[in-house]
């Protein structure tokens, strides 16, 4: 109560940063469907891309589940958990408890005989008991060290740092913590017993991390540009260019971090000085009341949010209706501004562009493209390898049967956080050094995670092409001969689809960095001279096209064609130079394989099923739980504690649940709130204890949305938000209408057959008499942040 009392002052304010911002929303969303239709009836795609596309890379599939500690900070406690990562990348924390078992005899028990004490993994999962706890991680930076976290604590409430000898907010009882911090929400902290251990969770979480801030569906061609051109426009009407690390998640969880950016100074001189205690204490008091106003915050952002949209929807059909029937009328008033606007400002954007943007060009694209083309290459060589291996593997241990199993592990290798890290860590050397303070770049996260997207996404599409052709090829064989041949020509055809597919994606990636970090740095520098006169144009414009057609967004397009031809120039030149192996414009490949894509539109490949009739040394449940299961670690050793658990878990009942209850002032969602999660049947437990079992990681999308005006240039790839892609989302799902709820107060548990506040995210009542409840899990598309049980 008290923390809720604390956030009341700033409602208000949160009302009117809301109210802003969803007027920007309206004026941007009828440009966004005048382009969108205009685009639909004008609008030619770029060159073909020679590798398919996989629909739904991940459905019905774990990425990965295994045991790690969690520290609790109601009672102050370490305690382990069985951590699933279903498709959707969401974080699920399960309860691992002891079990007291007897061990048997044939005549049953002795008198003599002492309970054991044995481990049992996921045991809550595998009862389909409810999660503890549910994390959306977008937003969220992985930390390897107590030392980091504590740098990012001590500045984020300036003035209170706790003195030499006194106790930290956190101490690890290992030295291999994996802390997950966010600016505004609840820390998370984990820790583990080995390096190697420590290494794979870091690469499962920063892949939840990378797909959960690729939070917005690229699907939506009107919704999401509107979204991301309003913020842009609201952040730019508050002198604020430039890229924006906060530009991650789902809409809501983005505007939840666009309020607190404003509410953050005045909250720090509010409540930091009434915060009492040793600087440890008032620290995570500051946590505490940091994550309370977010969620409130976020409740806000969300009813205001999906009014607007509400009322837009509305709307769409007279306004699709309009920008139909007088498509020519629109474009013809549009460009007539654009005449105008373009005489007042272009001699301006020309001379900026000259003296401050066009000798830094090649600099910022030699800096994008080594890295880059560098990460590239290791996708290449990762595949290459993974199919070479596999190859010789088939032929030396059992043809046709073996190769259905390696072709299960291989069909999901872009999803393999531990394989793909290689290919990721590339991008870390990416610097812009004195670039990034000249162009007011924030951050270099959002190009980092933009280019990893494309990564997992060529990966992805260089290994459905493989088994789409070998598949396809495989009637046709006699032997292991005629096998290893083909996986080989078909290896060599595919590498050659790559390569070009991955010139073209790069070449579009540089042209768009490029314009994310000139584009801000130009209008920044033009706003003194020019932006206080574009009032003027605005009775140029029709009063009926007024939604479709804004003077703002139209100088916008103006100062971006200013130097737009620079740039597609530079990158034209690497081209030309064959830097990186980037192929040139004029090269294209043309029906190749003419019917390889009619291929990619049947029905998806399901080796275990379609080859799998040999028998079976195990059940086929078991079997099909093996097979779906990305990447394992699972403790498969029942007779000792894994990770050393004696030694963090503290005396007395092991059985003990800590108060980890839901926050009472959240509502209710409805039962649908939160969908299933994959079916247990999906987990495999690893033969080898903690072993990494090789087997085959966008969704929804730093969110490396471009920060560039739409513009419908023609002639050029459109730099506009929209034509940014993003990684393939997951299914959709129902959206979750709970927050993740504050750390303290904490609700006393509901008595017994009671609906308690909890039930905002898990519904007992759902299931009918006689089925086990369904563990809930969903963090992709719902608007949760989190969610603590």
């Amino acid at each position: 109560p008290c923390l809720m009392w604390l956030c009341s002052p700033f409602a208000e304010k949160t009302g009117k940063v809301l109210g802003e911002f969803c007027r920007c929303y309206k004026e941007q969303f009828g440009v966004a469907l005048f382009n969108s239709v205009r685009y639909e009836i004008e609008g030619t795609g770029g060159p073909q891309a020679q590798l398919l596309h996989r629909k739904v890379p991940l459905e019905d599939h774990v990425i990965y589940s295994g045991n790690i500690f969690q520290y609790i900070e109601e009672n102050k406690k370490w305690r382990n958990r069985f951590c699933v990562v279903p498709h959707n990348y969401g974080l699920v924390l399960y309860e691992n408890k002891l079990v007291r078992t007897m061990p048997l005899s044939p005549l049953g028990h002795s008198p003599g005989d002492t309970p054991a004490m044995t481990f049992s993994p996921g045991q809550a999962y595998e009862r389909e008991l409810p999660p503890r706890v549910l994390v959306n991680s977008a937003g969220y930076k992985i930390l390897t060290s107590v030392e980091q976290y504590l740098e990012l604590v001590n500045n984020s409430l300036p003035g209170v740092t706790p003195k030499s000898g006194h106790s930290p907010i956190l101490k690890c009882p290992t030295d291999f913590p994996l802390i997950l911090w966010h600016p505004y929400a609840r820390h998370y902290y984990f820790c583990v017993m080995t390096g190697k251990e420590q290494e794979k969770w870091r690469a499962v979480f920063q892949d939840c991390v990378r797909h959960c801030n690729n939070g917005i569906s690229e699907d939506s061609k009107v919704e999401a540009p509107a979204f991301t051109d309003a913020i842009r426009m609201y952040r730019q009407s508050k002198e604020q260019y430039g890229t924006w690390d906060m530009l991650c998640g789902n809409e809501t969880q983005i505007l939840s971090n666009l309020v607190m950016e404003e509410l953050l100074p005045e909250l720090r001189s509010t409540i930091g000085p009434r915060l009492k205690g040793k600087a440890s204490e008032r620290q995570r008091t500051w946590i505490q009341v940091s994550d309370a106003v977010y969620r409130m915050v976020y409740e806000l952002a969300k009813a205001q949010y999906d009014a607007a949209v509400g009322r837009c929807e509305q709307e769409r059909p007279q306004l699709e209706s309009t920008i139909r029937t007088d498509m020519d009328q629109i474009i013809t008033s549009k460009e007539h501004l654009a005449s105008k606007i373009r005489a007042f400002v272009l001699p301006k954007a020309e001379v900026c562009v000259r003296n401050h943007v066009q000798p830094y060009i090649s600099s910022i694209l030699e800096a994008l493209m080594t890295p880059t083309s560098q990460g590239f290459a290791e996708v290449r060589e990762v595949f290459f390898k993974e199919v070479t291996d596999m190859n010789m593997n088939v032929v030396n241990e059992g043809g046709l049967e073996k190769l259905v199993e390696y072709m299960e592990k291989l069909s999901h290798l872009a999803f393999h956080p531990v394989k793909m890290q290689s290919c990721y860590e590339k991008m870390d050397q990416l610097k812009l050094e004195g670039l990034q303070q000249r162009f007011d770049v924030s951050s270099t996260s959002v190009f980092k995670q933009r280019a990893q997207i494309h990564m997992r996404q060529q990966m992805d599409d260089a290994v459905y092409t493989f088994e789409t052709l070998l598949h396809q090829e495989l009637g046709k064989l006699q032997g292991k001969d005629d096998l290893c041949k083909s996986i080989q020509r078909i290896l060599e055809r595919v590498l050659k689809k790559f390569d070009y597919d991955s010139s073209t994606v790069r070449k579009k990636f540089f042209r768009e960095a490029l314009l994310q970090i000139t584009i801000p740095f130009l209008l920044k520098k033009l706003a003194p001279t020019c932006k206080g006169e574009l009032a003027k144009f605005q009775e140029l414009i029709f009063e009926d096209f007024a939604s479709f057609i804004l003077v703002e967004n139209t100088y916008e397009e103006v100062v971006l064609q200013s130097v737009m031809k620079d740039i597609m120039q530079a990158v034209k030149e690497a081209a030309v130079q064959r830097k990186h192996n980037l192929y040139r414009d004029s090269m294209v490949m043309h029906n190749s394989d003419p019917n390889l894509h009619l291929l990619g539109e049947g029905v998806a490949i399901d080796w275990s099923e379609e080859y799998s009739g040999q028998p079976e040394a195990e059940p086929a449940a078991e079997r099909r739980r093996r097979a779906k299961q990305v990447v394992s670690v699972i403790q498969d050793d029942e007779g000792a504690l894994p990770y050393g658990a004696e030694a963090l878990l503290q005396p007395g009942s092991p059985e003990a649940r800590e108060p980890e209850q839901a926050h009472p002032g959240v509502p209710p969602s409805p039962p649908d709130a939160v969908p299933p999660i994959t079916p247990r049947s999906s987990i495999v437990a690893s033969p080898v204890s903690g072993a990494d079992v090789p087997s085959g990681a966008e969704v929804p999308h730093v969110t490396p949305r471009s920060s560039v005006p739409v513009s419908p240039v023609p002639g050029a790839d459109p730099p506009s938000v929209s034509s940014v892609p993003h990684a393939t989302p997951a299914p959709p799902s129902p959206r979750a209408h709970v927050p993740a709820e504050a750390s303290v107060p904490h609700a006393t548990p509901a008595a017994a057959g009671a609906q308690s506040p909890s039930a905002a995210c898990h519904q007992h009542s759902d299931n009918e008499p006689g089925q086990h409840p369904q563990p809930r899990a969903t963090t992709e598309s719902g608007e949760g942040v989190q969610t603590e049980f």
